[in-house]
């Protein structure tokens, strides 16, 4: 940068031509409130802050160093500017960009200096609020965050608001006491209320925020905000409760969307889905059959395996103008496989298209789900080799694309006990991608099924290096060794680091209380199968619980799970087996 002349310029000179006059042709940026000051010969700054060229020089230089990204530079000049000239526009400038720099402490003393210069300003005194809260200060913050709820046409919605600007803290015992003090002068109000019902919620106090939302609600009548507050602190204290609490409230007020929509969620959480699409179904009529309210409930059809009103709901949804149809292309087809209509299933999985290269990542997850699905239909109808052929001829695959038909092509040999060749397919494609933790663990899994033990150790421990995080390679090693009884110690610190990693996951609590089986701690292997059980009724569980029963001395609760699932899966191997073990 030349600096070209140490002359002082004419002060109604606009910036535009000072940048010019200092070589900074480019700069278009410049505010349009310090232009027009500066073309006004009638304005009368202070001597140390008329438009001389050292100050032009240093205001371009801050400009030109935000535009290139120096931040931290354009922050420091602005501020020096700022403080020498008392001009609340330059402090505003100044906190503008060290908050978008993410600087705490240059944003901190640029929002003070923001709000001494102008005590007025709302925009000021919520900038420096966050920035405040944001470095944990709720102490400085109070007195601004009273400023703000003070004007009584915007305090309503200031209370709401607090909920965002107080939700990062984490001293959520001080936020309440915070939010009752500045509550406490306008006990008249549903928001304030509702705010501090809020914050005691986030405090773990029940009580208190069930009492604040039932006053907020009492205020201000039919508050749908209000009522989906209520409802989310009943569920934790009864989800029974919550739901009861809903239906009385969309029974005065039909129209509530959203707490439709939530009551809704709460039923599928608990497993209600009998309950559940009534209140779906309600909520797409009330929606003006919104497409995405229809696909909700054309799933909570196939859930209660209501297939014809499924369809229905999936071909309505297709009628209308939703954007994304590949889903239900997928589902539809799911359905037709249902159906036993292998024909119509193929028909629906092949109008998913490939998406163009570039598209968004909702326009790109379906093609290969749909191909997946139609080698499997064809896998039944044509035998493996040909589901395996068609895979073979897809095109423009990515390396994580290409994993996941190969995995699909050594799923479908398994698929006809051709457990060989699953095998050595999926040892070539690791030996070519070694660095696919998917093709990697198919390997070990595979490698099980043919008794390479040693292979599928190696490569378990392989995927644990690589992928720390990978919770089933710590279950599988783990589930391994316990059901081959052999290094039930690791086994069982393999386990319990898989169950830290995927604390709810039924697959990793059966194994744990398979461990604990083979460990000899029956009442805690009881304890994990039947909690896996419970959330899982899979077939190998069952066996798992059930060989765990009958050792505690009751058989007739073992014999009657294990027939119980044989109805559902009368070929499991391991049921058959475990069941053989015992009673024949």
């Amino acid at each position: 940068m030349q600096k070209k002349s140490k002359n002082l310029l004419p002060i109604k000179k606009n910036l535009l031509v000072a940048a010019i006059a200092f070589g900074f042709s480019c700069l278009t940026s410049a505010p349009k409130a310090f232009a027009e000051e500066a073309s006004n010969p009638e304005i009368k700054l202070e001597s140390q802050g008329q438009f001389n060229a050292e100050f032009v020089f240093r205001y371009l230089t801050a400009e030109i160093a935000g535009q290139r990204g120096e931040l931290g530079l354009s922050t420091k000049l602005f501020f020096e500017l700022a403080k020498s000239t008392r001009d609340v526009r330059l402090a505003e400038r100044a906190a503008k960009v060290a908050i978008y720099s993410k600087n705490p402490q240059a944003a901190l003393e640029t929002t003070r200096l923001w709000v001494e210069l102008d005590a007025n300003s709302t925009d000021a005194k919520q900038a420096a609020t966050q920035i405040y809260l944001m470095n944990g200060d709720l102490i400085a913050a109070k007195p601004l965050i009273q400023q703000l709820l003070e004007k009584e046409e915007t305090r309503a919605n200031g209370f709401l608001y607090l909920n965002n600007l107080l939700s990062h803290q984490s001293n959520k015992n001080a936020v309440l006491q915070l939010v009752q003090e500045l509550a406490a002068p306008y006990s008249h109000l549903a928001e304030a209320h509702f705010t501090i019902g809020q914050a005691a919620f986030q405090a773990d106090n029940q009580e208190l925020a069930l009492s604040e939302i039932k006053r907020a609600n009492q205020l201000h009548p039919h508050w749908e905000m209000g009522a989906i507050q209520q409802a989310d602190i009943l569920f934790t204290i009864s989800p029974n409760q919550a739901i009861d609490f809903y239906r009385s409230f969309l029974t005065d007020n039909p129209n509530a969307n959203d707490a439709r929509l939530n009551l809704s969620r709460m039923l599928i959480k608990q497993l209600r889905f009998n309950e559940t699409k009534p209140e779906l179904v309600k909520l797409s009529k009330l929606s003006n059959s919104n497409p995405e309210i229809l696909v909700v409930v054309g799933l909570m059809s196939v859930q209660i395996n209501e297939f014809g009103d499924a369809e229905k709901y999936f071909k309505q949804a297709l009628s209308s103008n939703i954007k994304h149809k590949d889903p239900i292309y997928i589902y539809l087809g799911q359905i037709a496989e249902k159906n036993k209509n292998d024909t119509e299933a193929i028909n629906w999985y092949s109008q998913v298209q490939q998406s163009e290269p570039n598209a968004l990542p909702q326009q790109t997850d379906h093609y290969l789900d749909a191909k997946l699905s139609i080698a499997n239909v064809i896998s039944r109808n044509q035998g493996s080799d040909a589901a395996i052929k068609m895979l073979d001829e897809l095109e423009n695959l990515n390396n994580i694309e290409l994993a996941q038909v190969i995995s699909a092509q050594a799923n479908l040999l398994a698929q006809s006990k051709r457990f060989q060749e699953s095998y050595e397919l999926l040892s070539k494609a690791v030996a070519n991608m070694p660095d696919s933790s998917e093709l990697i663990y198919d390997l070990a899994m595979s490698a099980e099924r043919v008794n390479q033990f040693t292979v599928l150790e190696t490569q378990l421990r392989t995927l644990i290096k690589i992928k720390p995080s990978f919770a089933q390679a710590y279950n599988a090693l783990g589930y391994s060794f316990a059901d081959r009884n052999i290094k039930l110690e690791e086994a069982n610190k393999l386990i319990s680091k898989a169950l830290e990693l995927s604390p709810g996951d039924h697959y990793i609590l059966d194994s744990m209380g398979w461990v604990q089986y083979k460990l000899g701690n029956l009442e805690k292997a009881f304890e994990y199968l039947n909690k896996a059980y419970n959330l899982q009724n899979d077939s190998e569980i069952a066996a798992h619980l059930g060989e765990v029963l009958w050792k505690q001395g009751k058989q007739n609760e073992a014999s009657k799970l294990w027939e119980d699932a044989l109805k559902t899966s009368p070929e499991n191997e391991v049921l058959v087996k475990t069941i053989k073990k015992f009673k024949y």
